[in-house]
């Protein structure tokens, strides 16, 4: 006798033996999706057979999203995805033409779609990809208030932002365990802000707090943003033997930064930006070869700088972990490629290594990498403030700083500031002048802070 279990068995059998000659006549099949809110935008990511040729199209009045996939079938459970955090209402789905696919998303309001097709890698198969940007534009990956850089002195804090890499559809490199890269650089980037923002004159800022992706350009954007001292990537190394292991820490190479020089030129839009930083250099006024000029000698001092924090950290991580290269490395990473904010990349080891990805994975060896990087970064700071900070002004007040400064041959204005570890715009204000033009022997007076 057929018990109703038994019926039910069966029922769902002969369902899915009505359903396979479909799917497999359809030539490609929508086998899961996934969805990644991010403060900026929502990605979501249907896992398909193979590629497909598609169209998007949206719809006003209610606001809707369409997806036309054609010779496609629908074997994932849209209604599984959480929608909690994103624009999407509800997701519809029907056949359309025989073997075609349409998807329709019931938005909560209007936006702007990007779609896009990725070939398969080592974590998933061919996917495409949909992402929703909210139709006022894409806000900056954290949408608070600029960053409040002063305490209530006037002295500024020093600026770090952390960038955890990879994330969402990125997971980065994976180790022999299963482990992914954006898991746990991301909660080591965590340990280091908050290590960060309890120390008095630092405040420090993450890229992304969540598992989303951001873009490479758009980490450096960020920087720029919080009108960063110093930019912070962490990754875990991976090779393709289990063998290699150690921490690393790069700066961008010279090769990177001659590529950047002539990606800046050639894009109007950076014309109007300052390098320098607040009360930098603007490009816009400036030809082709002074503007060159210019960056090549801001690219230089960031490049420099930058070799000094690495060489400060890595002597801090030589004290937790094993190192892979004694000295600081150089390459031309993107996310290195700010002109004018001292950058490094952090490999806290090889996820590669089934011992050290062990390792990675313990919220002890995080803290430890986490402690490492601040004492590093705390270090280098403490030896060379940024001027008009409050770590400045209390290094000059520990040494008993000069509140005068006699011009010397070859002085400049921006020397005797760096000299003296204040501004341009601050040494202009505390003596009345009305240009830069220094003279040999004139007495400036130093402000006191």
């Amino acid at each position: 006798m057929m018990t109703r279990h038994g019926n039910v068995k069966t029922l769902i059998c002969t369902l899915w033996l009505l359903m396979v000659p479909a799917l497999a006549a359809a030539g490609s099949v929508v086998e899961s999706a996934r969805i990644w809110p991010a403060p900026d935008h929502t990605r979501l990511v249907f896992d398909i057979s193979s590629g497909v040729d598609h169209n998007i199209f949206a719809l006003e009045n209610p606001s809707r999203l369409v997806i036309d996939i054609k010779h496609t079938a629908l074997k994932a459970n849209l209604s599984r995805l959480d929608l909690s955090n994103s624009p999407i209402r509800r997701i519809r789905s029907a056949r359309r033409n025989g073997d075609d696919l349409r998807v329709v998303l019931d938005l909560k309001h209007d936006i702007k779609p990007r779609s896009f097709q990725l070939p398969p890698n080592k974590e998933y198969g061919n996917r495409l990809v949909l992402d929703l940007i909210p139709e006022s534009g894409a806000r900056a990956a954290d949408s608070s208030e600029p960053v409040l850089t002063e305490d209530h002195s006037g002295k500024r804090d020093v600026i770090v932002v952390v960038d955890a890499g990879h994330g969402g559809e990125d997971p980065g490199a994976t180790g022999p365990d299963g482990t992914h890269e954006k898991d746990i650089v991301l909660p080591i980037a965590r340990r280091l802000k908050h290590l960060i923002d309890r120390q008095p004159g630092y405040r420090a800022k993450l890229t992304r707090t969540g598992d989303y992706y951001i873009d490479l350009r758009g980490r450096t954007v960020l920087a720029r943003k919080y009108n960063a001292d110093l930019f912070v990537s962490i990754h875990a190394d991976a090779f393709r033997s289990p063998q290699p292991s150690g921490a690393s820490v790069f700066a961008l190479s010279q090769r990177g930064a001659t590529s950047e020089t002539a990606r800046w030129l050639a894009r109007s839009e950076n014309r109007s930006d300052l390098i320098g930083g607040v009360g930098g250099v603007s490009l816009d006024d400036k030809n082709d070869v002074l503007a060159g000029v210019l960056l090549d000698l801001s690219m230089t001092a960031s490049i420099n700088a930058s070799i000094g924090v690495g060489d400060y950290v890595l002597r801090k991580l030589d004290r937790v972990t094993d190192l892979h290269k004694s000295g600081v490395e150089q390459a031309a990473f993107v996310v290195l490629k700010s002109p004018d904010i001292p950058s490094i990349l952090v490999e806290a080891g090889f996820i590669s290594n089934p011992t050290e990805e062990r390792n990675l994975k313990t919220p002890a060896y995080q803290r430890k990498i986490a402690g490492a990087l601040f004492h590093g970064i705390a270090s280098y700071f403490d030896t060379t403030p940024p001027p008009g900070t409050l770590l400045a002004y209390q290094k000059r007040q520990k040494a008993g700083g000069p509140s005068e400064y006699r011009v010397q041959r070859g002085d400049t204005l921006s020397e005797v500031a760096r000299k003296t570890q204040t501004t341009v715009t601050e040494l202009m204000r505390q003596n009345d002048l009305t240009d830069d033009r220094v003279l040999v022997g004139q007495t400036l007076s130093i402000p006191p802070s």
